[in-house]
């Protein structure tokens, strides 16, 4: 029997998870096409993607940008421009399966246009499900619509939970790396350069997931994403510090069981999983060998180090808008920080403040979420203008 061949919208092609999904599609040409490709401004990566794999839309947010891309390439593609442009593609008959690469709240409103058509999401883009987890959950219900987790951590805990009763989980136990700083004194973190602040020593990603890493926010707002992701309460949800980056996640059972998904640290193994399953495919990845790596090893996480963890627990307890204004804050600080405007260490005090100062929606609406977003980051950028 003939594979079919499955139709992808890429949103975020030019990103790390989104090259790194193209490979995929590259190596199994039998099983994938990329439909749609979408960037916000990255118009010499993207006509590079449309000569190799010559998608039938592309999609650039930037309108200048947009301009440019349509005078190179409209004569062999489809080129839309913004953001609704975004919501109407993942919408469309002939896309069977969403990446969602997007980084940030932008991913928000094409994912839900996604699973309002009904579609097979790969989600790699956690703050869909950090900033509206409950209403995400309820749209998948009713239209339908398939989530599949791309983050390594979530896919592990997917891949652990496979046969298994929501009833049986005891605790979810998500691993995090610790990023670079996880040894450094709190008291030098004031002095944090971005140069350092972007080496990560296992993961290679984008800037902005980079930073998260480094303060941990990361790992918070994958403890929100999963509170909802497999609907367990918060409590279920724990992080454990663990440097290699070999145990992806864990979930241990109430019989004492404990479950791990292994492997390198390759972002290309959890997106093919999302895009195969419930299959698995043969790949030509290294391969993990414990004997080489010789010991793992765990530790928990420092809250003196790393408050964002902390303030991530905060804003899940608080409920409501208080994530939507937990990962907005987030943003605009460290963009700021990338910016060089703040120091590393001003980036939880912003959050923290702008959690304390916010008007939090007990009940919020997707209008009420887009609307706490935007009200968050006007409270932060006043904050770097006093």
């Amino acid at each position: 029997m003939p594979i079919q061949l499955q139709q992808i919208a890429i949103l975020g092609s030019t990103g790390s998870i989104g090259t790194q999904t193209l490979d995929v599609i590259r190596r199994n040409p039998d099983r994938y096409r990329a439909a749609c490709l979408t960037t916000n401004g990255n118009v010499e990566l993207l006509g590079a993607q449309i000569a190799e794999f010559g998608p039938d839309t592309v999609v650039v947010s930037n309108p200048c940008s947009a301009s440019v891309a349509r005078k190179l390439y409209g004569d062999r593609v489809e080129v839309l421009e913004g953001e609704e442009s975004l919501c109407d593609v993942v919408a469309r008959p002939g896309i069977d399966t969403v990446m969602s690469a997007l980084v940030g709240f932008a991913g928000l409103a094409p994912t839900v246009a996604a699973i309002r058509a009904g579609k097979r999401i790969a989600l790699a883009n956690k703050e869909t499900l950090v900033v509206a987890g409950e209403l995400i959950n309820r749209l998948l219900k009713e239209h339908h619509a398939t989530l599949i987790p791309v983050d390594s951590e979530h896919s592990a805990v997917f891949q652990c939970l496979v046969g298994e009763q929501p009833e049986a989980i005891e605790q979810i136990i998500l691993t995090a790396s610790g990023g670079p700083f996880r040894d450094l004194p709190a008291e030098e973190f004031a002095s944090i350069t971005l140069e350092r602040a972007l080496k990560h020593p296992n993961w290679t990603m984008g800037p902005k997931i980079t930073i998260d890493s480094a303060t941990l926010m990361n790992k918070g707002l994958e403890v929100i994403e999963a509170r909802w992701l497999f609907d367990v309460e918060r409590e279920k949800v724990g992080v454990v510090i663990h440097p290699q980056s070999i145990i992806h996640s864990m979930v241990q059972f109430i019989d004492g069981s404990v479950k791990a998904q292994l492997g390198l640290p390759d972002m290309r193994l959890p997106i093919q999983y999302a895009l195969a399953y419930p299959e698995r495919i043969i790949n030509d990845f290294d391969r993990l060998s414990l004997a080489t790596i010789g010991s793992l090893s765990f530790s928990p996480p420092d809250p003196a180090r790393f408050p964002c963890l902390r303030l991530a627990y905060e804003a899940l307890d608080r409920k409501g808008t208080a994530p939507t204004t937990l990962n907005a804050a987030n943003e605009v600080a460290v963009a700021a920080f990338l910016e060089g405007t703040i120091a590393f260490n001003d980036i939880p005090r912003l959050i923290e403040r702008a959690l304390g100062e916010a008007r939090i929606d007990d009940e919020p609406s997707l209008e009420n979420i887009f609307e706490a977003d935007k009200r968050t980051r006007e409270a932060v950028r006043s904050y770097l203008a006093q």
